[in-house]
């Protein structure tokens, strides 16, 4: 059944869409990275006073006060919901390549769990266990590697020649 669902198998239009909606999908994903990191938002002091606010301290660069339960769910939601339709789109491309099933597995299913683990972390350091901070770096950085994986092993099989027989 995979066989027929071939990425280097479509045709050149169907090739071209999908590579279009890559190059787009990946600027949103990395402009979305480049907005953690104006926000302070890459290190565990950072990422603490991003949710838990930082107007104790006598005079902050930025002021940021604690998000509130209604700015959080909002947050976890919409961050969730998206994030996981770009990965659920991801991987079924991906699925789509000629990399090995032990690959696809890793790079379609794990970012699932850093996302998981990464909006749960914030929530936990939201209510106060700041020590989580660590966990979110690294499911963050872990997410981003197989998202960009993910895209290389696409823009491959985008550029292969169609398998005969």
């Amino acid at each position: 059944m995979l066989d027929q669902f071939l990425i280097q198998n479509f045709s050149k239009s169907i090739k071209v869409f999908i590579g279009v909606f890559m190059v787009m999908l990946s600027i949103g994903y990395f402009t979305g990275l480049a907005f953690v990191a104006q926000t302070e938002s890459t290190s565990v002091k950072g990422i603490s006073e991003n949710y838990n606010g930082n107007d104790d301290q006598e005079s902050p660069k930025v002021l940021k006060f604690k998000k509130s339960s209604r700015e959080m769910l909002t947050i976890i939601h919409t961050h969730v919901l998206s994030i996981s339709m770009i990965f659920f789109i991801t991987g079924l491309l991906l699925w789509g390549t000629s990399l090995s099933v032990f690959w696809k597995k890793i790079l379609s299913i794990e970012p699932f769990i850093s996302v998981f683990v990464t909006f749960g972390g914030i929530y936990l350091v939201w209510l106060g266990f700041t020590s989580f901070a660590f966990l979110i770096i690294i499911s963050g950085v872990l997410m981003t590697l197989s998202y960009l994986l993910a895209t290389i092993f696409i823009f491959i099989d985008l550029f292969k020649k169609p398998v005969k027989g």
